[in-house]
């Protein structure tokens, strides 16, 4: 999530939410050619053909260049669409090389020639007598079974269309795309297009990048838009104003960078010299707080030394280098009177080594992932885990707190289908809260939904493999992974948790937060967001 950092249920790994609110169409079965997504689930490869009908972004050169409701415009900026054009005439086929529409004539000789061979069969096998197994007769109730479901299945779509339920009809839309459906998919596009909008209700807007998606999906071009969108985003202060503006109305991603700086407080009390590694250090944020309260504990401060890693391709983030924050960090540490040392590791989490961290002999280390781990592929994206080496690497520096800051939703191995249904539940509730705080009509929040929220979107929906790097676990899983590397859950500081309770209740009711058994859970109603936990040695 583009935040601060780069983006309940009990503490043991929860299934994606049981998909009772999303009805498919009866007797929908799978393909028996689709394949599967790395994750196990069945995706959708087409054949060109196909492709041309759904690209929707200039992203996919090469390709039939329709656009989508939530399209951008080269300057970044969102824009309403027009629906795009299928090929209606079904009869054009691939193996058609005449390029005319399949004779009917054509099919007719060959269902001739076919029956005539069957019964040839049939008195081979089971003489001249065969009135008891009458083939042609098991044939033709065979056709009009399918007719009968083909007709039901289509009447259900019908239904589902006059009741309007955008989620269910973006579920059902997941479903065909699933199962090879293109002729289902082609009609739930066209209509959902019609009811999605980046300036509607909060489900509208939602509903408009998870159908643009839902056609990256189709078109195969799912990373090219998400690198797109990363290309298009406004570079220095115009982009740090789109991160501050959804930083303050969503107090949950604040509150969780407060919180793991409690804990790291709270480990450090006692300590001198502090050296804090930030896996993912973007503007820096997170740190001013932390420094200005070390700056009044009894006895004068410590001298604190940030190692700050940051890809080089977030620099647009910044408008510039990791220099940027270190100088902005070191202007608040003078005016604190606080000693401060800023290290700068221009470099990918997957690359960092221990070299890379500059490890001193006599420092306390803290080590924080915060919005950062689930980017880092694991046991199932390849052979090379990063996300358990990157803890064992932690652990391998004797640390006196890791805190880990996360998004408390399952996106990582979850199948196709309930992965679009997860990240419905969990993106809703976050469009649900930016509606409270910033009217429809606000100038700035299309830019703040687009250029922080819809990225990630697009990814967690349009890709696999490799390309899919939004993967997001539950706590449940988290504490298994580090507790395979060797920790300990670490408690979090009540003190600062308590003031993070009465902050809260300055904003709106509807915002949560709930402690249980050493993690810190901050959501919008009855929906977990956020969730922040600490581990030891």
């Amino acid at each position: 999530m583009s935040l601060e950092h780069k983006n309940t249920g009990e503490c043991f790994e929860q299934p994606v939410q049981e998909l009772e609110s999303c009805s498919w169409p009866p007797n929908q079965g799978l393909d028996p050619y689709q394949s599967f997504s790395d994750d196990g689930s069945s995706g959708a490869h087409h054949s060109v053909q196909h492709l041309e009908q759904y690209c929707t972004l200039e992203s996919s050169p090469g390709i039939h260049n329709s656009s989508s409701t939530a399209s951008f415009s080269p300057d970044g900026s969102p824009i309403s669409q027009p629906n795009y054009s299928y090929r209606s005439d079904l009869h054009h086929s691939p193996d058609n090389t005449c390029g005319s529409p399949v004779s009917n004539s054509c099919v007719t000789d060959n269902e001739h020639e076919l029956k005539h061979m069957i019964k040839q069969l049939e008195t081979a096998m089971l003489g001249t007598d065969s009135d008891n197994f009458d083939i042609h007769a098991m044939t033709a109730s065979s056709g009009a079974s399918e007719v009968s479901i083909e007709a039901e299945r289509w009447k259900y779509m019908m239904e589902m269309i006059a009741r309007g339920d955008l989620k269910e009809l973006l579920c059902a839309c997941a479903k065909a795309i699933d199962n090879n459906d293109m002729h289902m998919t082609e009609c739930l596009i066209t209509q959902l297009r019609q009811m999605v909008s980046v300036s509607g209700d909060p489900m509208q807007r939602l509903g408009a990048y998870m159908l643009e998606g839902l056609v990256a999906r189709l078109a195969s071009s799912g990373s090219s838009i998400y690198k797109a969108l990363r290309c298009k985003e406004p570079a220095g202060a115009e982009l740090l104003s789109y991160m501050h503006i959804l930083y303050e109305i969503c107090p949950y991603f604040k509150f969780g960078f407060m919180s793991a700086n409690g804990a790291i407080a709270e480990a450090m009390k006692e300590e001198s010299r502090i050296h804090i590694i930030d896996f993912q250090i973007t503007q820096g944020t997170q740190w001013l707080t932390l420094i200005h309260a070390l700056s009044a504990r009894p006895g004068g401060p410590p001298s604190i030394r940030i190692t700050g890693i940051d890809d080089p391709t977030s620099t647009y983030t910044r408008g510039g280098g990791l220099e940027i924050v270190g100088q902005r960090l070191h202007k608040v540490a003078e005016a604190c009177k606080v000693p401060f040392e800023f290290c700068a590791a221009a470099i990918s989490g997957t690359e960092v080594q221990l070299e890379d961290l500059g490890i001193q002999p006599g420092e306390a280390i803290a080590v924080n992932f915060a919005m950062v781990l689930h980017h880092m592929p694991d046991e199932s994206v390849g052979t090379q885990n990063h996300r358990d080496r990157l803890l064992r690497l932690a652990k391998s520096l004797s640390p006196k707190v890791v805190t880990l800051v996360e998004q408390e939703a399952n996106t990582n191995t979850a199948p196709f289908v309930p992965r679009v249904v997860e990240t419905m539940n969990y993106f809703l509730a976050i469009f649900e809260s930016v509606d409270v705080n910033l009217p429809r009509e606000h100038k700035e929040r299309i830019n703040v939904e687009q250029h922080c929220l819809a990225r990630e979107i697009v990814n967690i929906i349009a890709c696999e493999g490799p390309e899919r790097v939004e993967r997001h676990e539950l706590v449940g899983k988290w504490r298994s992974r580090f507790i395979m590397a060797g920790f300990t859950p670490f408690p979090l500081s009540t003190y600062v948790n308590a003031t993070i309770k009465t902050l809260l209740q300055s904003y709106c009711d509807k915002y949560t937060l709930e402690e249980r058994d050493g993690v810190l859970y901050l959501g919008w109603m009855n929906r977990a967001i956020i969730a922040s936990c600490a581990w030891g040695c």
